[in-house]
């Protein structure tokens, strides 16, 4: 009976968020005529938020934030956990600066969505051509932190089950030491209410915890990023003690 409650409920509000992107993207993209960039990016960050107070009072998704004074008021490089969709949808309604997401360019054909995304300042990447998409983060990566942007990787590339380690990239690192600048990590227990590769949420509580920023000068990337995930993991067993026996994470993630 919980089960089917938490499906209903879930059904809702993906309903939720059918019925209103339709109408914000369309508006988005009359807006984006005339304007992109920052106008059209917190214009989509207004429909993300919404999404997440839907979650709140249809699902019973609530946010406890930790650490926000850690935030600098200068271009940083942030490199969160990743567990669930919520996340991406939180994140540019909590942060002060508008940010630049790094992702597989396919997501620019969903409609609505898709187009939405393709008039704002974004890093969007051929995965397929390692080559050329480093090329891409590293030059748009630049020009928009020079503009005051933050960019945003999830280290670990695809979404890790609630418990589990991913294999945590240096990306996110090489392109902070390239641009002079720190990397913050961040630590998300989304997996406690949306798991991952699905949308039924269950009612509860998710931490999000920011860290230091951590200065990238006269660093190497792989072992930048090894004091990042050693901070993000151990912030997630703290977090969430029961998802971690024995305070040791779960299997690796699985390619999404």
């Amino acid at each position: 009976m919980r089960a089917a409650f938490y499906g209903f409920r879930s059904f809702l509000f993906v309903l939720f968020m059918v019925i209103t992107v339709i109408p914000w993207a369309t508006a988005v993209m009359v807006v984006a005529i005339f304007a992109r960039g920052n106008t059209v990016y917190w214009l989509c960050a207004r429909w993300l938020t919404l999404c997440i107070w839907g979650a709140k009072v249809i699902c019973g998704v609530h946010a406890r934030l930790h650490g926000f004074e850690n935030l600098p008021d200068t271009p940083v490089v942030l490199l969160p956990k990743h567990q669930s969709t919520w996340e991406t949808f939180a994140f540019p309604g909590l942060m002060p600066h508008p940010l630049c997401y790094v992702f597989k360019r396919e997501l620019l054909y969903i409609p609505f969505f898709g187009w939405a995304m393709a008039r704002m300042d974004m890093i969007h990447i051929d995965r397929g051509r390692r080559s050329e998409a480093w090329r891409s983060v590293l030059s748009q990566g630049k020009r928009f932190m020079g503009k005051g942007h933050w960019v945003i990787m999830f280290p670990e590339g695809t979404r890790a089950p609630r418990g589990g380690r991913g294999t945590y990239k240096s990306g996110g690192t090489r392109l902070a030491i390239e641009a002079g600048v720190p990397v913050v990590p961040v630590a998300v227990t989304s997996a406690r209410c949306w798991p991952r590769k699905t949308f039924t949420l269950r009612p509860g509580v998710i931490d999000m915890s920011i860290g230091k920023p951590i200065p990238s000068v006269g660093r190497k990337p792989e072992e930048l990023m090894r004091e990042v995930e050693e901070w993000i993991e151990s912030e997630m067993q703290r977090l969430d003690p029961e998802a971690y026996p024995q305070g040791n994470p779960r299997a690796p993630a699985k390619p999404a």
